[in-house]
């Protein structure tokens, strides 16, 4: 094993005026091999003081030049090409050397074997000072996390500060970084954050590995399966995305964006400690034109830059973003469809398919639409209600039964009735639309009025339209015509003026007559 000699060493030893048994004892080395380095300085001409300035390795080539250096006889792949097929989907080591030995049969040279092809890959990337690729493929995973490093807002009126948070994400790949102020870490600013992160990097990925955060994770067992948080499972699946989430207190399974975080501390917060920010938006701006330059910055030991290993080598390979962006949502499970085929949220009443009358469904509730869901199926949707809207109705039509009943009111549907109950009801009828500046104005006391010949026949109505239409009021409501019904002024021979019409006063007051004087005088 002479390749193991510290040549250098034994002969500074030596210069020192110690004797070949003295350095063998000093170094743990045999006295063979103390010999036969002072042989081999002797042969070479190198005097006491001829390692001074070169290295160990110059010194041992020197003294025994070509022992341990052979030529391999297998042929040598082309080992940057491996390194770049690597990085591509689906293709592994082993299919590469699948493909290494075809080529050596075909040309009839000796193939080394798998082992040997793995090491001498390993050791291609150490000497080159590439990133091995055996576990990061392009355009399959993006690591994500908090940073623990913090930075602040400062109110430009009152002078006080806020925190901001940094959400980190990096590709370990090409280790193409992306970084996202935020006000808190919560639930909510987590999710904008893994969105914004998409819409950053222009597409999606399979994987998303987070930290074991609870708004990512609820429980992350040794053994069995991983509890996600629905909201995060959701938001993956908007993007087609899984979420793998890395083993507790592993930080090597997310080493990039561990990594990152700590550039981030010096690229982004360190690097704008000189400047003050009054607001999020503000911010925000500054952050994104750090991280360009950070992404813009050139490898030291490996060709390229972030941004340019991430458009040329992974951003082709991007799923595409779907067509809107993911909505924050909250679930209310199990709430009772009504008799009149409404769900109530918040005060108001939304429509669900006739089918669904006294069954329980989902409600999806995002900041603008109202969902509606049964067993993962979606039944229908709305546009929520304003803040302070209460007692209102949202139908849609393909939730209601088919049938004229069934039919939203319009001005057609109620002339209608009121055709089918007489002409003196369409004379009040259209008199009420005419009373009001906008026809929809009209409905209610139009449907009140109609409403009477459920209660009364409509013989009865008509002819109660018609004895108000006699009367000073030129437009008549229920008011007017349900008194009429009520005291059966309608009936022949009992027929009276209406208790709306005013009754003439006397000519005159209460007069005490002459008498009255004649005898007070008395």
């Amino acid at each position: 094993m002479v390749r193991r000699i510290k040549a250098k060493r034994v002969l500074e030893l030596r210069a020192e005026g110690m004797t070949g048994r003295g350095i063998a004892l000093a170094q743990a080395m045999s006295c063979k091999s103390v010999l036969a380095v002072f042989d081999a300085a002797d042969q070479a001409g190198i005097g006491r003081d001829g390692h001074v300035g070169r290295s160990d390795a110059e010194v041992y080539a020197l003294l025994f030049p070509g022992r341990g250096e052979h030529e391999s006889v297998f042929v040598q792949p082309d080992w940057d090409g491996v390194h770049k097929e690597l990085g591509k989907v689906g293709v592994t080591l082993k299919l590469l050397h699948g493909e290494y030995v075809d080529g050596c049969a075909v040309s009839g040279q000796p193939a080394m074997g798998y082992d040997r092809f793995c090491k001498s890959y390993a050791a291609h990337t150490l000497v080159t000072g590439a990133a091995s690729r055996v576990g990061h493929k392009a355009g399959r995973t993006v690591e994500v996390d908090w940073s623990g490093p913090t930075m602040q807002l400062t109110d430009p009126v009152m002078g006080g500060a806020s925190r901001v948070y940094l959400f980190v994400a990096c590709r370990p790949f090409s280790r193409y970084a992306f970084v996202e102020p935020a006000l808190d870490m919560r639930q909510d600013s987590w999710l904008l954050a893994n969105g914004a992160m998409f819409e950053w990097f222009g597409g999606t990925v399979p994987r998303i590995v987070p930290d074991n955060l609870k708004t990512g994770v609820i429980k992350h067992p040794r053994e069995g399966e991983v509890v996600l948080n629905d909201a995060y499972r959701e938001m993956a699946a908007h993007y087609s995305a899984a979420v793998l989430p890395g083993r507790p207190r592993a930080p090597k399974d997310k080493a990039s964006v561990e990594n990152t975080v700590s550039h981030v501390a010096t690229w982004v917060i360190a690097g704008l400690r000189h400047r003050s920010f009054g607001s999020l938006p503000e911010l925000r701006v500054a952050i994104r034109e750090r991280m360009d330059a950070y992404n813009r910055e050139p490898f030291q030991k490996r060709a390229g830059s972030r941004l340019s290993v991430f458009e040329t080598e992974e951003k082709a390979l991007l799923r595409r973003l779907p067509s809107a962006p993911y909505e924050i949502s909250r679930w209310v499970m199990g709430r009772r469809v009504q008799k009149n085929g409404h769900v109530v949220w918040e005060k108001n009443f939304y429509s669900v398919p006739y089918a669904q009358i006294g069954q329980a469904v989902d409600l999806r509730i995002t900041s603008q639409v109202l969902e509606v869901y049964r067993s993962h199926e979606r039944l229908t949707s709305h546009v929520l209600f304003g803040e302070h809207v209460v007692n209102e109705y949202r139908t849609n039509d393909a939730d209601q039964p088919q049938g004229e009943k069934y039919r939203e009111w319009d001005s057609v549907r109620i002339r209608a009735w009121a055709e089918r109950v007489g002409p003196n009801m369409v004379t009040v009828v259209n008199r009420i639309f005419e009373s009001v500046p906008v026809e929809e104005q009209g409905f209610d006391a139009a449907l009140a009025v109609l409403r009477l010949s459920r209660r009364y026949s409509s013989e009865r109505v008509d002819k109660a339209c018609q004895i108000a239409l006699e009367g000073r009021v030129r437009s008549p409501r229920y008011a007017h015509l349900q008194p009429i019904l009520e005291t059966g002024q309608d009936k022949k021979g009992t027929r009276r003026m209406p208790r709306f019409e005013p009754v003439e006063s006397e000519s005159g007051g209460y007069v005490r007559g002459a008498d009255y004087y004649a005898g007070a005088a008395r």
